[in-house]
């Protein structure tokens, strides 16, 4: 795994992936601190992480597309099976690479609060306590982003698909007001990820018969709770969406409570797709 981790690490300082990355978040945090803390005079800098969080939907798929995807479409994949490594530390020492090349720039983002406490009265805490979200709000991303890198070798599908599947992340808990909440409406729409569930299942870890399992067991489960309360269906659709919101758990965090809820469900997310893009290249190991 180190051996992979120092490899990426090199790969991405060699090249102009961890500088163009760094000096767009800088960037983009920068325009959003001279917004509120110096033109606006707004002592609060997590403000200006929650500006500066719309950011991931292009930074974090531009440098996640390549860290599979280039590796299959060269084919030097074949390579790394042939190593007496893991694919799970392949995954991990990639992901880790890729965690360095983000915490770098975050490291002279820690840095704004101090300068301005200097010169007003910053909330220290709360701004430290959102800088760490954000570092795990990125992490979250990046370990989607990942997974998505796992599944094909075209770095631009693996963009395109992280920025829409991000976005769409973004505008969830928006999103989730023109969702419909009546039980029928919720039970089509369980449906319908229940069965695309089934095919990143199918195609994940190669396992039709998996897949169909576990799609029907959901299809069933479903309607039996539709059949028996209905009235249990209405309104989750939306309040999934809404839950499921990486962004919205990081905004408890700016609006000053250090929330562990959210912290676990970031972690969750990292090792729940870390273990899908483990699985992803297991299949194509075995194939």
């Amino acid at each position: 795994m180190i051996a992979v981790w120092i490899h990426e690490l090199k790969s991405y300082f060699h090249t102009l992936t961890a500088y163009v990355f760094g000096a767009f978040l800088l960037c983009f945090i920068g325009i959003g601190a001279m917004m509120y803390n110096l033109e606006m005079a707004v002592s609060n800098f997590e403000y200006v992480l929650s500006f500066g969080c719309l950011v991931f939907v292009v930074i974090v798929p531009i440098l996640t597309m390549r860290v599979i995807a280039e590796e299959r479409k060269q084919k030097t994949d074949q390579l790394l099976y042939s190593l007496p490594i893991s694919s799970t530390n392949v995954v991990l020492g990639k992901y880790l690479a890729l965690l360095v090349v983000y915490l770098l720039p975050l490291c002279v983002v820690s840095l704004y609060p101090l300068v301005f406490s200097r010169y007003g009265e910053v909330y220290l805490p709360t701004s430290y306590g959102s800088i760490f979200a954000f570092f795990l709000l990125g992490a979250a991303l990046i370990a989607v982003g990942v997974f998505i890198s796992s599944l094909t070798d075209n770095q631009g599908f693996a963009a395109g698909i992280g920025i829409a599947v991000i976005l769409l992340n973004y505008y969830s808990v928006k999103l989730a007001e023109y969702i419909s909440s009546t039980a029928l409406g919720t039970m089509i729409a369980l449906w319908v990820l229940a069965a695309v569930l089934g095919l990143i299942i199918r195609y994940v870890t190669g396992q039709e018969n998996l897949a169909l399992a576990i799609t029907a067991v959901l299809l069933v489960a479903v309607f039996a709770v539709y059949q028996v309360d209905a009235t249990l269906l209405e309104g989750l659709l939306p309040n999934i969406m809404t839950q499921l919101s990486l962004f919205e758990r990081f905004y408890v965090f700016v609006n000053g409570v250090f929330d562990l809820t959210g912290i676990f469900y970031y972690l969750s997310i990292v090792v729940f797709f870390l273990f899908l893009s483990v699985q992803s290249l297991e299949k194509r190991r075995y194939n």
